[in-house]
C-alpha cells in the first residue's frame, strides 16, 4: 500500500528517452503598459525581446489595438516555427537560414491543396514559382506586404527578422483594433492568423502556459546556488505537468499510468519530483527520482517547526501520513513568503501555489 503513497504526484523515470516533440503546423498600446515580465524555458532570449519589443511598438501602427502581450505572440511562434529554434539568431535579430513553408502549389504537401500564384518575385520566400510562408510567423508574402513594419531600425522591413516579424504578427492580430483582452476577439485574431478550430486551441493552450510564465516573483536577497536553483525552476513555469516527466536536464515526456488513470506519456512537462531534480542538478546535486526519496536528501527540516523555519530554495514536502515519510507524495521548491514553485498535479502546469496549497504538510530539506 505504500508504494502507491510513495508517488502519487511524482513517478519513476522513464526507463528509455523519447524524441522531443516539436508542436509546430504550417498554415496595445505605444508603450509596455502590461508590467509583464519573466520567461519561458523554451522560447530563445532574443526571441522573447523581439515578442516584448512589439508590445511595445503595436500602438504606433494600430492605435487603438488593446491587451497585446507578448504570451499571445509567443503562442503564434511556438506553433509556427518553435520560436526558430535550431536556427542562428543575430543580436538584431537576423533569422539564419531563413525559414520556409512548403510551397504552396495545391500538390498536397504539408497539406495544402490551394494554388497560391507568386506575389513578390521570390522576394521574401526565394522562388518565383508560387507562394510559401515565411520567416518564425510563417507569412505569406502577400499578407507581409501589408502589415509589415520595421522594428529592429535598419528601414528594412524584413519577415525573416525577428523584430520585424513580431511586430507584423502584432499588427495582423490587432486588426483594425480588437481588444485581445476579451476571448471571442482574441480567438477571432487567431483565427484568422489560421482558419482552423484545431490551429486556434493548440495557440490558445501555449498562450496560457506562456501566461502564466510572465508574472515573476521578486528575488530580494536571494543569490549564489540558491538563486540558481529557484530560477531553473521558475523559468519553468507554464511548462505541462507531465506523470513521470522531468530529468536533471529538463522536460521529459511521462509514463502511464498516475493512481488516478492519467498518462503522461504523450505529455513533455514535469512532475513535482521531476522539477526539482531538474532544479537543482543544475548546481550540481543529483537527486533521487521520487519525493519520498528526496526528503532523506540534506538537513531534514521538521514539520513541527512549522512553514516558518522554511528558507528560500528548501524543497518542501507534502504526505499522506505526517512524521511518516514513506508516504510523502509530492514536492516543491520553497520561494519565500509562503510561495512555491509547484508541479502540482495532471492537467495542470509548472506555477506559483502558496505553500498551504498542497495537504499533509511533512516539513523540509535544506540541501544549500
Amino acid at each position: 500500500m505504500l508504494l502507491l503513497f510513495a508517488a502519487v504526484c511524482c513517478a519513476a523515470p522513464i526507463a528509455a528517452s523519447i524524441n522531443a516533440y516539436l508542436a509546430v503546423t504550417t498554415g496595445a498600446q505605444g508603450k509596455d503598459v502590461n508590467g509583464e515580465g519573466g520567461s519561458a524555458a523554451d522560447i530563445p532570449p532574443r526571441m522573447l525581446t523581439a515578442y516584448k519589443t512589439a508590445v511595445r511598438l503595436v500602438g504606433r501602427h494600430v492605435p487603438a489595438c488593446r491587451g497585446m502581450r507578448w504570451p499571445i505572440l509567443a503562442g503564434i511562434a511556438k506553433v509556427e516555427s518553435n520560436h526558430a529554434t535550431g536556427r542562428t539568431i543575430a543580436p538584431n535579430a537576423d533569422i539564419r537560414p531563413k525559414i520556409y513553408g512548403v510551397l504552396l502549389n495545391g500538390s498536397g504537401a504539408g497539406g495544402n491543396t490551394t494554388v497560391f500564384p507568386d506575389t513578390d518575385g521570390g522576394r521574401f520566400d526565394g522562388t518565383a514559382h508560387g507562394e510559401r510562408a515565411v520567416g518564425p510567423f510563417q507569412f505569406l508574402p502577400s499578407t507581409w506586404q501589408g502589415v509589415g513594419e520595421d522594428a529592429s531600425g535598419d528601414k528594412v522591413a524584413d519577415p525573416h527578422n525577428g523584430d520585424d516579424a513580431a511586430l507584423g504578427a502584432a499588427i495582423y492580430l490587432c486588426g483594425n483594433g480588437r481588444d485581445l483582452t476579451k476571448r471571442t476577439q482574441l480567438r477571432a485574431a487567431i483565427f484568422q492568423y489560421n482558419r482552423s478550430d484545431a490551429y486556434v486551441a493548440n495557440v490558445l493552450g501555449f498562450i496560457e502556459q506562456y501566461t502564466a510564465a510572465a508574472k515573476a516573483p521578486a528575488l530580494n536577497n536571494v543569490t549564489g546556488r540558491v538563486r540558481t536553483v529557484i530560477e531553473a525552476a521558475l523559468a519553468q513555469r507554464g511548462v505541462p505537468y507531465s506523470w513521470g516527466g522531468g530529468n536533471a536536464s529538463g522536460a521529459t515526456f511521462g509514463i502511464c499510468c498516475s493512481p488516478s488513470g492519467k498518462s503522461g506519456a504523450s505529455i513533455k512537462g514535469f512532475d513535482c519530483s521531476g522539477l526539482t531534480t531538474y532544479a537543482f542538478a543544475k548546481v550540481g546535486i543529483r537527486l533521487p527520482r521520487v519525493a519520498a526519496a528526496q526528503a532523506g536528501v540534506g538537513r531534514r527540516i521538521p514539520a513541527r517547526l512549522g512553514t516558518s523555519a522554511l528558507r528560500p530554495g528548501d524543497l518542501v514536502f507534502y504526505a499522506y501520513a505526517p512524521g511518516r515519510d514513506s508516504t510523502i507524495y509530492h514536492v516543491g521548491i520553497y520561494l519565500g513568503n509562503g510561495q512555491m514553485v509547484n508541479a502540482p498535479r495532471p492537467g495542470a502546469v509548472v506555477r506559483l501555489d502558496p505553500v498551504s496549497a498542497m495537504s499533509g504538510y511533512a516539513g523540509g530539506a535544506r540541501l544549500l
